[in-house]
């Protein structure tokens, strides 16, 4: 017996891989090959379906999109990835940081 198809509220977790490679292509304007150069790169790692076509969340979407604006920007894609790695660990360790202040 297989299990329940995932309700409405999957889509509203960041990390549920909701969207297929075209489909985050086309909202990020850009290209399914720019995703897979994230995945190289490992920026993201999307899951895959049970057929291997890969998902994304949103989580993954917007790390993609702040990558694409460092790109067109003129940042090399290596750099790029490096900067929104910092970015994240250090919104992560405010984020922790401002939990241990509180009373």
């Amino acid at each position: 017996m297989s299990s329940p198809p995932a309700g409405p509220a999957s889509f509203d977790d960041d990390d549920y891989p909701a969207f297929t490679m075209g489909r985050a292509a086309e909202m990020l304007g850009t290209t399914p090959g720019f995703l897979r150069s994230l995945d190289e790169a490992k920026l993201i790692t999307p899951q895959r379906s049970d057929g291997g076509h890969r998902r994304y969340s949103r989580y993954q979407l917007r790390l993609a999109a702040r990558a694409r604006e460092l790109v067109d920007q003129g940042t090399a894609l290596e750099a790029a990835c490096r900067i929104i790695i910092l970015e994240d660990q250090l919104a992560e360790a405010l984020r922790i940081n401002e939990k241990r202040q509180q009373p």
